[in-house]
């Protein structure tokens, strides 16, 4: 599976659909991402006019309404941390190749799968620490203070990126052994 996928070789996958085929542990792990900002989750009402099955419409008595709601949230900014193991990177097959890919991947990792609930989702900037290291010079904690994002003054409801936040990168005193790469 790894040599096949890079889904696989990257971020692990578990394969049990019906037969345990077993576990891989991907090199490449993200967090859960967190709101910048408070945001405010909206309901919205659906109706689907259609009627699928027989069952349906004969439950319906045939009036083919079915009603429904949708949260979304107007607009967020979220951050999340990724890691990548060279490890596990050599377990799976992940390499230099597959790192010059992962940018790509994450920057358009939206883009060939919208939907109603991802609406406009988009990666708006990568920043990453490259260590000479496969043990890391500096830990991760410590290197991800060093990129502040903050809500400009009067920005009371954020909905533009560029116009409401401001990302700030401190390159100052950056441990020997690591570079800072901007991917987007």
């Amino acid at each position: 599976m790894c040599d096949t996928f890079f889904d696989v070789r990257t971020f692990g996958a578990v394969m049990t659909t019906g037969v345990n085929c077993g576990q891989v542990r991907g090199p490449v792990q993200i967090t859960f991402a967190e709101s910048l900002h408070p945001i405010v989750p909206a309901e919205l009402s659906v109706t689907c006019m259609a009627v699928t099955t027989q069952a349906e419409a004969d439950k319906q008595s045939g009036d083919n309404r079915t009603m429904g709601h949708k949260h979304i949230v107007p607009y967020g900014l979220y951050r999340a941390h990724g890691f990548l193991s060279p490890h596990l990177a050599r377990q799976t097959g992940f390499s230099d190749a597959g790192l010059d890919i992962l940018p790509s991947a994450l920057v358009n990792m939206f883009e060939q799968d919208r939907s109603a609930a991802r609406g406009e989702m988009a990666a708006r900037r990568l920043i990453a620490f490259r260590h000479k290291s496969p043990l890391g010079e500096a830990p991760a904690q410590k290197l991800f203070k060093r990129v502040t994002v903050t809500m400009n003054d009067g920005v009371t409801a954020p909905r533009d990126y560029d116009e409401h936040f401001t990302v700030i990168i401190d390159r100052d005193g950056l441990p020997e052994g690591v570079a800072i790469e901007e991917w987007l």
